[in-house]
């Protein structure tokens, strides 16, 4: 333990957000009141930093740079029983460039500016100053670690650290994808009587609405995409008024967030299941 606290604690004095790892680099669980994330966790997971919670809980957003925190009970008994010791690099103002095996490197050699390396067990880290998105295979055997990530502290390493480039911070940045809608007709039911939107602004913000909510999904994205059209068609299902146009920007932002066109369509025809919409 004496080992791992006194690294974090180093590492916390030079502006180092840290936090322990258990055996596999894995981070220590939430605790119980943290389970499932059932605290809300901290606003938007943007920061490092536990929520409310003295343990060590959160993943990386534990880590920190507070020496009272780090030297604290809970977290002492954390570091009794980890592995290694590891850091934020966004929270630190770096990016790891993670190569995971030989070929990975030799791309990196050839590609990449020279910067600070420290070996890994399979590989070597690429430390740059700056920060950005992280994102995994980004390439075969290369991952990005810096914002909303860990990396395992391997020690100072070798080089000089330089600037984060372009050709980095491009790994990350995804080409956009063509989302093809299947949009699926509304009919109203008989007889329902007049319109209740007044105007063609009422049921625009709701649409918009709609879309926002399953965009905004981070988690149940189904469920989500189920129980917004579940509302869109109990408050608009049954004047006529919704076009295809309409669902086509639903269906949309469901398949933004991973949905399949069957998935959008099962979810459809559920709604108007359980609404009584089923076509006539």
């Amino acid at each position: 333990m004496r080992d791992h606290l006194s690294t974090a604690l180093e590492l916390a004095a030079v502006g180092v957000p840290t936090l322990p790892l258990r055996a596999g680099k894995v981070p220590f669980g939430n605790c119980r009141a943290c389970a499932r994330n059932a605290c809300g966790g901290r606003p938007n997971m943007k920061t490092p930093g536990p929520c409310t919670c003295p343990q060590p809980c959160h993943g990386w957003a534990a880590a920190t740079t507070d020496p009272d925190v780090i030297n604290s009970p809970t977290w002492r008994r954390a570091w009794r029983e980890a592995a290694a010791v590891a850091y934020h690099p966004g929270g630190a103002g770096l990016t790891v460039v993670d190569l995971d095996n030989a070929e990975a490197i030799a791309w990196a050699r050839a590609t990449l500016p020279a910067t600070l390396i420290v070996p890994t067990t399979r590989g070597e880290h690429w430390l740059y100053q700056g920060a950005m998105q992280s994102a995994n295979a980004v390439r075969p055997g290369v991952d990005i670690k810096s914002a909303m990530a860990y990396a395992r502290w391997l020690g100072l390493g070798n080089g000089t650290l330089t600037g984060l480039p372009d050709v980095v911070r491009a790994l990350a940045v995804k080409e956009p994808t063509t989302v093809r809608p299947v949009a699926v007709a509304v009919h109203a039911l008989a007889g329902d009587g007049e319109c209740p939107h007044r105007t063609p602004t009422y049921l625009d913000r709701g649409i918009a609405m709609a879309e926002q909510h399953i965009t905004e999904a981070r988690e149940a994205v189904h469920a989500t995409v189920y129980r917004t059209f579940l509302a869109v068609l109990s408050t608009h299902g049954r004047c006529g008024c919704l076009t295809e146009a309409h669902t086509a920007r639903l269906f949309t932002a469901a398949q933004s967030k991973g949905e399949s066109p069957r998935h959008c369509t099962d979810a459809w025809t559920n709604a108007l299941t359980t609404l009584g919409l089923q076509h006539v």
